[in-house]
């Protein structure tokens, strides 16, 4: 009997008997582990690729939303540099052209083009030009030129006057590049500048008619009053020169009879029928009184043409107490109705100014006071003055309604009016504020804590 030998029940022989089957079960096991890792980095790979790609796809797409961008940039730029009418020139620091525009290549009668590369040195028509340019563009800290006239030169060689700016170009971290030049043809200028001036001319003409209106608007509402306070002189004048009339005639019988053969107790019987005695007695007042008629009526006329003159030259220190006393006394005397005004006032309150234009103002805010109380229980206002921090300041408080909150803050606004229509022109407040405005002072406008109006001028003293 033979013996097998002994088999382990954990391997089994290969059928040709070359090589045990664990030994190639190991094999198979580690080509599929390797095989396995190969897969995983590719799949890696392919994953990598596909992120890389969609990337690629991203920057693609805002690189042509950028480029878009940028030619709309340049599109715009170009239009606006097209279209400018000013004179542009954009050179290095070495004063070489790098672009200009057409409004420039216009005016030089030349090609765009033809100056790209020239030194701009070489567009000025004259030496001076080119070296005032030199000294000025060529400043090493870059400071900027305002307002320098120089000629350039012409295709035809004229010489074209203009004047010029420049200022320094800068990139992102601060280095200067080079300039920038604007500037335009000084004919253009020197029309503008006389196109505002005649401008400038016309407004101030209107602004005077406007005050000067406004002012005549006043004098018309004013001669009722005016009107009574001349009446008061000019009768006194009237009655004493009918007085002196009748002395005259028998003065002249009186003297005849002196001159005459007439006896004389004739004459003094005379002298006694014609009360000459009591007749001279009585004509130092008659003639005192007549020349006191006169100076009133001469005052009187002598405020008018104050008042009505265009004195917008004027400058004088004037009395404002006087000239608020003045104000109120003609407004009262043209109001129909029964209207008080109470003043308290200090003795003079020295301004400098013109006392007409000022006066017109005065009379505008007691007129007003008249006109907001005429609906009113009681027709009062209030006037008070006093010096405070080198300004004179008069308030002037009525016993009106007050100012509705909205009509506040466009109280001043020209031709804002709250009257009837042919009782207001809307120019008296707002004319009366540029009048106090020009004298250095202010005029505001509010509601008073206990019921009407409130408005408060103040105006500079007089420099002594």
């Amino acid at each position: 009997m033979s013996e097998n030998p002994p088999t382990n029940p954990g391997t089994s022989s290969d059928p040709q008997g070359d090589e045990p089957r664990s030994a190639l079960t190991v094999e198979m096991l580690a080509a599929a582990a390797g095989a396995s890792a190969e897969d995983g980095i590719w799949l890696d790979v392919i994953r990598k690729m596909d992120e890389v790609y969609n990337d690629l796809l991203q920057y693609e797409v805002a690189l042509e939303e950028k480029n878009a961008t940028l030619e709309d940039t340049q599109q715009f730029i170009s239009s606006v540099l097209t279209s400018m009418s000013d004179l542009l020139i954009v050179c290095s620091r070495a004063g070489v052209i790098e672009s200009v525009n057409a409004a420039l290549a216009s005016l030089l009668g030349v090609d765009a083009e033809s100056l790209h590369g020239r030194s701009v040195f070489d567009l000025f028509a004259d030496e001076e030009s080119r070296q005032r340019a030199g000294r000025l563009f060529g400043d090493p800290d870059g400071h900027a030129v305002e307002d320098c006239e120089m000629l350039l030169k012409a295709a035809n060689g004229s010489a074209i006057p203009v004047s010029l700016n420049c200022t320094p170009r800068y990139n992102g971290v601060g280095k200067m590049l080079g300039l920038v030049i604007t500037g335009r043809p000084v004919g253009e200028l020197r029309r503008a500048y006389q196109a505002l001036r005649r401008a400038h001319e016309d407004l101030k003409t209107t602004q005077q008619q406007l005050i000067h209106s406004e002012k005549m608007a006043s004098l018309g509402r004013l001669v009722a009053g005016v009107a009574h306070e001349l009446n008061n002189p000019i009768s006194f004048v009237y009655g004493n020169t009918v007085a002196l009339k009748k002395y005259a005639v028998r003065l002249a019988r009186y003297l005849a009879a002196i001159h005459g053969d007439m006896p004389l107790d004739e004459r003094e019987a005379l002298r006694a029928e014609l009360r000459i005695d009591h007749m001279l007695d009585d004509l130092p007042s008659l003639i005192d009184g007549t020349v006191e008629g006169a100076e009133r009526t001469r005052d009187i006329v002598d405020a008018l043409k104050r008042f009505s003159a265009t004195d917008r030259d004027e400058r004088r220190a004037f009395d404002l107490v006087e000239v608020v006393g003045r104000a109120v006394q003609w407004v009262c005397k043209a109001t129909a109705n029964q209207f008080e005004v109470k003043q308290d006032l200090p003795p003079t309150i020295e301004v400098t100014g013109s006392p007409g234009q000022l006066q017109q103002v005065v009379m505008n805010l007691v007129q007003n006071a008249a006109d907001a109380t005429e609906k009113a229980r009681e027709r009062r206002l209030e006037i008070s003055g006093r010096v405070e921090d080198g300004m004179g300041v008069i308030e002037f408080r009525d016993s009106g309604p007050g100012i509705p909150a909205e009509n506040l803050h466009k109280l001043f606004d020209p031709f804002f009016t709250t009257k009837p229509v042919g009782r207001g022109t809307g120019l008296g407040l707002a004319i009366s504020y540029g009048i106090v405005e020009r004298h250095g002072g202010t005029l505001g406008a509010e509601n008073h804590p206990k019921g009407g109006a409130l408005f408060v001028l103040r105006l500079p003293l007089a420099q002594e």
